[in-house]
């Protein structure tokens, strides 16, 4: 089945809203044209307003890094469902490896970020993925089965279209170590079985499944190429409008 990949760009706690508006202005001509792919950008929330603004009209949608699982309410520094959707945001992060490490964000809350995106028809972008223990420990399946059941609980399959999962092998961000294409391949199976298992054949066959982890222009071909990778969740090569565009025009 033909599933139209995600190209996204991570930009984590990077550029000014000057910065953003002219990475934005310089690499939106450079993509104009590209349909193949679905292009999004994630800079951090202060920056949502600017880059909304700047990718209007545009072929590139524009998410948020993390929601609250609350509509509102009480908890400084989060960022509501509402709000995104306010400022013209489509798309959000949910569970990214540094939320989950540095914020101690648990499955229980991925699940929660989850439900709250479906709700108001914001596309999720659910990150899973094995640290380097883990994977040495060879409980690679085991970990990726349990974030997919546990951040999938009270999903219906009716409900699970605009679901989108970005598996990212944790010692590969950051760190220059990528995944091999075989390697992500067989990430990519266990998840989809996973799915498959949890909500029917045929929603998993439609799910995309994007890699994240150290992508770059110069793996991106190898990587994209596999018929079970759906897109790329990129990082630190999303900086530059070349080098993304590079990406994205794998």
């Amino acid at each position: 089945m033909s599933r139209k990949k995600l190209i996204a760009a991570n930009w984590k706690m990077y550029k000014t809203p000057a910065e953003a508006k002219a990475f934005v202005d310089a690499f939106l001509p450079l993509v104009a044209s590209h349909t193949r792919d679905e292009i999004a950008l994630f800079p951090s929330p202060v920056l949502l307003p600017t880059v909304v603004a700047a990718c209007k009209g545009s072929n590139v949608a524009v998410g948020c890094q993390n929601i609250h699982f609350a509509e509102e309410g009480a908890y400084t520094g989060e960022t509501s469902i509402g709000q995104l959707k306010a400022i013209g945001g489509t798309h959000t992060l949910i569970g990214h490896s540094e939320r989950r490490q540095y914020f101690a964000e648990t499955d229980e809350i991925v699940n929660k970020k989850l439900h709250t995106a479906l709700k108001h028809g914001i596309v999720p972008v659910v990150c899973i993925g094995e640290v380097l223990a883990e994977r040495e420990a060879g409980k690679t399946a085991e970990v990726l089965k349990t974030q997919v059941t546990e951040a999938f609980a009270g999903i219906t399959a009716e409900m699970a279209a605009p679901i989108v999962i970005a598996y990212e092998p944790v010692w590969a961000i950051g760190t220059g170590k990528t995944a091999t294409p075989e390697m992500a391949v067989d990430a990519h199976k266990i998840i989809r079985a996973e799915v498959a298992r949890l909500l029917g054949s045929d929603v998993a066959a439609k799910m995309r499944i994007l890699y994240g982890g150290s992508v770059k222009p110069d793996n991106a071909t190898a990587l994209l190429g596999q018929e079970d990778i759906d897109g790329a969740l990129v990082g630190g090569a999303s900086l530059k409008p070349d080098s993304f565009t590079s990406i994205v025009k794998y």
